[in-house]
């Protein structure tokens, strides 16, 4: 289960348009995808920054993990998404060495991936992310 890339770091923001301009004008980046995720109770906006991205989050609603993670803590860093190769041979790895998993089985994921979440407490306070592509 080794990595292979940083497939992204996950960004909340308060608000999302306001944000995807901060981006735009600061950066001078432009929106690569954007979709709403209403299972994860998510709207997401990705940057492409070389084979990576910045990925800005805006809740939903205050009840859903990022407008939970928003109340709690307030903008910034929420994630960080690892590529791997199959989503299911690291869930497997991971569980075998003992680390404790938010998703038990891979979930859809934006732009066609594949994802699960490994619990922060078992990656030094750091939720993590996998995500296989298409």
């Amino acid at each position: 289960m080794r990595p292979t890339q940083i497939d992204h770091v996950g960004i909340a923001v308060a608000d999302l348009e306001a944000a995807v301009e901060r981006y735009r004008t600061t950066l001078g980046l432009e929106p690569a995808h954007r979709e709403r995720m209403d299972d994860q109770g998510v709207e997401e906006v990705l940057f492409e920054v070389g084979s990576s991205f910045v990925q800005l989050l805006g809740a939903l609603g205050p009840n859903t993990p990022v407008g939970r993670f928003l109340e709690k803590r307030g903008e910034g860093i929420h994630h960080v998404g690892y590529r791997v190769e199959s989503v299911v041979e690291a869930l497997e790895k991971l569980r075998a060495a003992g680390v404790r998993l938010i998703d038990e089985t891979p979930r859809r994921g934006s732009r066609g991936t594949t994802i699960a979440f490994v619990h922060p407490r078992d990656m030094g306070g750091v939720l993590v992310e996998l995500v296989q592509q298409g």
